[in-house]
């Protein structure tokens, strides 16, 4: 597990549900690992602004049902150790299961995977002239 900074931690992620939140993360930052990618957006209502959201999704190119809730039931054990420390108030991310992958990748390396993706969509943009 990657180090948790020391100080308070999030309370645990609300779960998105609707497909307008799905969509509105797809178009915003991304970071791909080796076991899955991610989608993360900020928020700019106030509803909830302190909370982080998380969703998760495999299409069916990762294979079938047993296989598809095996990698959402990985993605969201993974979420649950490293977003309440890393994640970001005011934040969506999406974790997208990757085919082949996400039930068979090293639980610790996806959990690493996970810190190194958070502080990749959090950096700042280098703005271009």
């Amino acid at each position: 597990m990657p180090e948790a900074p020391s100080g308070p931690t999030l309370p645990h992620p609300q779960i998105l549900r609707k497909r307008a939140d799905f969509l509105r993360a797809a178009r915003a930052g991304r970071a791909h690992t080796d076991a899955f990618t991610l989608q993360a957006r900020q928020r700019n209502d106030s509803s909830a602004a302190g909370l982080v959201r998380v969703g998760y999704t495999c299409s069916k190119k990762v294979g079938n049902a047993v296989a598809r809730n095996r990698a959402k039931r990985r993605l969201r054990a993974v979420a649950a150790e490293v977003l309440p420390q890393l994640g970001q108030p005011g934040w969506d991310y999406v974790l997208i299961g990757r085919p082949g992958v996400t039930a068979t990748h090293p639980f610790d390396a996806m959990l690493k995977d996970l810190a190194r993706a958070l502080e990749k969509v959090h950096r700042p943009r280098e703005r271009k002239a």
